[in-house]
């Protein structure tokens, strides 16, 4: 009999396994798809040669994450590569707000009336960083903080909305840089705690930038398989598991999916009946025969650029998903350009292209014309640099991830109370109804992104199960 199985080999999945792996528990993985990595993977979408990543592409969260720089991950093949600014947010007329590496560099791009409150509001939290990183993405309480303070300092900052929080900025560059900071978890900007969402991402530059990884995400994910291997876990692909039976005899049972696939497959009923889903994206992934042409000169020099013309207009696409129920005019994209750091990612002088937009749960429609149309707008005759696209809206999505039901890559909805306590109003979230069937997907704290922290926790929860039994 194993110590533990775990089911879903993504991110969260794989740290849970070499968690308990790295405590002497005997460990196997089981996978759905014939690689590892769930939302965190590399393959060739468009053409030979070009390397694209389906979901996550830069990871400000994982090399930041507390779970992984406890791990050996480099020594398995993982390297980041940061480009000269981590992310650049373009404006129409050629100017552009910027996220550095330094906090001065980042409040000069916003203008005199603005850097002040930029700085003020930063850097009190940027020294204590690490603490606070780790004391953020362990709540609830799986450890208990090692700066309260500061935690309690960061929730008043964070916890009301990111509309009240823009009020410290007078003009448009950094109010629509921070509301794009927002719209990565997509949510309204008058959502509970959405300010906490824009502070994380901001700092997270500060500390160590929004990388890339060489070859592409799948080096991430291969790295902790990697390790989980040496040691003694392992790892079974094209495994896809419909019911408990299907599984082999353990100890404990860890679940790296969507609530609704575990109460599937555990037979739990309507336990998670009330867990919500959010909106999906449309994403399309790029072949150039060149750089993006964008008119702003940081975004060309720019890992991540965000596209949205003002914070009203990234406000009022959020708003057209989430409460309208229609795709936006004209989107908020979040965009990647790997191959501006990273040469392997597409044969010699062509680049990769990330690009996604948010649209409503479940759509159907086609955006590719939508989001190319706000492309012009940043970047003139991105159209001609086109050699070949991949496009994935939300059924193409969930075809790809179980997942992401409904297109939504948050593995639920991050929004309200769900933001922070999910898939139920719990102080245990990583618990269930049986005593040794444990969930550690995106749908359980901190929640969203790439981070493992989720799977971090609920390994933490899982041993103490086993050391009692």
């Amino acid at each position: 009999m194993l110590d533990a199985v775990v089911v879903g080999a993504g991110p969260n999945g794989l740290t849970a396994a070499v968690e308990l792996a790295r405590r002497g528990f005997s460990v196997a993985v089981f996978e759905a798809r014939s690689t590892v990595g769930g939302g965190v993977r590399t393959e060739e979408l468009t053409l030979p040669g070009f390397r694209h990543d389906p979901c996550s592409a830069a990871h400000p969260l994982a090399i930041n994450s507390p779970a992984f720089r406890a791990l050996p991950l480099e020594r398995y093949g993982l390297e980041w590569l940061h480009a000269e600014l981590p992310m650049a947010h373009p404006f129409p007329d050629g100017t552009a707000a910027v996220l550095a590496r330094t906090v001065g560099e980042t409040a000069a791009s916003f203008g005199p009336r603005d850097a002040g409150a930029y700085r003020r509001f930063i850097e009190p939290f940027l020294p204590k960083w690490d603490t606070l990183a780790r004391d953020f993405m362990s709540l609830p309480l799986t450890a208990l903080p090692r700066d309260p303070v500061t935690l309690a300092r960061f929730g008043l900052a964070g916890l009301p909305p990111s509309t009240l929080l823009m009020r410290r900025f007078r003009d448009e560059p950094a109010k629509a840089l921070f509301s794009g900071l927002v719209a990565h978890v997509m949510a309204p900007l008058d959502g509970f705690a959405t300010g906490a969402i824009g502070l994380v991402f901001a700092l997270a530059a500060h500390a160590r930038g929004w990388p890339v990884a060489r070859g592409g995400s799948q080096s991430l994910s291969d790295a902790l398989a990697a390790y989980l291997r040496d040691l003694g876990g392992s790892v079974h692909t094209d495994y896809e598991v419909k019911r408990l039976d299907d599984l082999p005899p353990a100890r404990a049972y860890v679940f790296d999916t969507s609530p609704t696939a575990l109460a599937r497959i555990a037979g739990f009923g309507n336990h998670y009946a009330g867990y919500r889903y959010g909106p999906g994206v449309f994403k399309v992934d790029y072949a150039l025969d060149g750089p993006v042409p964008w008119t702003a000169k940081e975004a060309r020099a720019a890992g991540t650029v965000q596209v949205g013309a003002s914070s009203a207009e990234i406000g009022a696409a959020l708003r057209a998903v989430s409460r309208e129920g229609r795709a936006p005019d004209k989107p908020f994209l979040i965009t990647v350009q790997p191959s501006v750091v990273d040469p392997t990612r597409a044969p010699a002088g062509k680049h990769v292209f990330w690009a996604y937009g948010h649209v409503p749960h479940g759509w159907t429609g086609d955006l590719t014309d939508t989001i190319e149309r706000q492309l012009e707008r940043f970047a003139p005759g991105f159209r001609d640099r086109v050699l070949a696209r991949a496009t994935a809206g939300p059924p193409e999505l969930a075809a790809r991830n179980a997942n992401y039901v409904g297109g939504d890559i948050a593995s639920g909805a991050a929004s309200g109370l769900q933001l922070l306590l999910r898939p139920r109003l719990t102080l245990f979230p990583y618990n269930t109804p049986h005593p040794a069937v444990f969930i550690c997907s995106s749908a359980t704290p901190p929640g969203p992104g790439v981070h493992g922290m989720s799977g971090h926790n609920a390994a933490k929860a899982v041993w103490k199960r086993l050391r009692q039994i």
